[in-house]
């Protein structure tokens, strides 16, 4: 069986409305796998966004459940056209792991980023330097050819801040992750400045957790909210862990994760108290 590509955020939906409007017909999952000459595991695929959906499978199924409604048809079809576009990092996905094929996706048609970031600078604001000293340490064993694939990977991610209508982007650090000297000194504190440069509020917007907030609902781990403005596109939450990353797309578990990050940004210094710190840290470190 081949490689399916990462769901994103429009497959996702698309797949939840079909099997909606499948399970409101009373069809099988048999009977619609035959309409479009496949078994059950495609249609669960289909819906659950793992695999993409052609014009004529997406007409069959939508003809077989009795679609009336002309609005939500549209609406359908144009979610299945924008999702089997091709994004930029599929040059490179012989590179990359599945997951993080799937955090490009995400940050590609996000209107709205919320991150949280507990230790390290996120990717979306990390400098050539400070990247590649992460990336060393994080991809030991790799090449000099693979880690200057990866570092282009990571800095043609932040285009999106270049974009006609770019995401809004709301990222919480804690002083930790300013602290944390990655690549050194000199590398740290050049980090610091470009911090400075990118905070750009309300568009972009840096806030920092300080070390006297204490006990706080992050502790758990980094994470990031992708809102998006069409109302048929479902927010998602992607969970970092030590191999990869979960995503959260039901409402219950993606309030829980507004309700912590709301709750983050208001234990936390304000956008300018933040870019104080972060100067302060800079200079430090650019005296030594």
């Amino acid at each position: 069986m081949g490689v399916h590509a990462p769901r994103t955020a429009r497959r996702r939906k698309l797949g939840s409305e079909l099997k909606a409007l499948r399970e409101a017909a009373a069809v099988s999952v048999e009977q619609a796998a035959q309409r479009i000459h496949g078994d059950n595991s495609k249609i669960s695929r289909l819906e659950t966004g793992r695999q993409r959906i052609t014009r004529l499978e997406l007409d069959a199924l939508l003809e077989l459940y009795a679609l009336r409604d002309e609005h939500l048809r549209s609406g359908l079809v144009a979610l299945a056209t924008e999702a089997r576009k091709r994004g930029w990092w599929r040059q490179y996905s012989e590179l990359l792991r599945s997951d993080f094929q799937e955090v490009l996706s995400l940050e590609s048609d996000a209107a709205t980023i919320q991150a949280f970031q507990p230790m390290l600078i996120p990717g979306l604001l990390q400098t050539p330097a400070y990247a590649t000293a992460v990336l060393r340490e994080l991809t030991p064993g790799f090449s000099e050819e693979e880690l200057d694939s990866y570092l282009s990977i990571r800095m043609a991610r932040q285009e999106i801040f270049t974009k006609p209508d770019p995401p809004h982007y709301l990222c919480v650090l804690t002083e930790g992750a300013l602290r944390q000297e990655v690549g050194g000194a000199e590398a740290q504190a050049q980090q610091l400045c470009h911090l400075r440069k990118m905070s750009k509020p309300p568009q972009l917007t840096i806030q920092v957790l300080p070390y006297a907030q204490g006990v706080h609902v992050g502790m758990d781990g980094p994470f990031s909210i992708y809102s998006y403005p069409d109302p048929m596109d479902l927010d998602v939450v992607g969970v970092e862990y030590l191999d990869g990353k979960l995503y959260l797309e039901e409402e219950r578990p993606v309030s829980r994760y507004r309700m912590a990050f709301d709750q983050l940004r208001s234990c936390a210094l304000s956008s300018r108290q933040s870019l104080e710190l972060i100067s302060h840290i800079a200079r430090d470190l650019e005296s030594r």
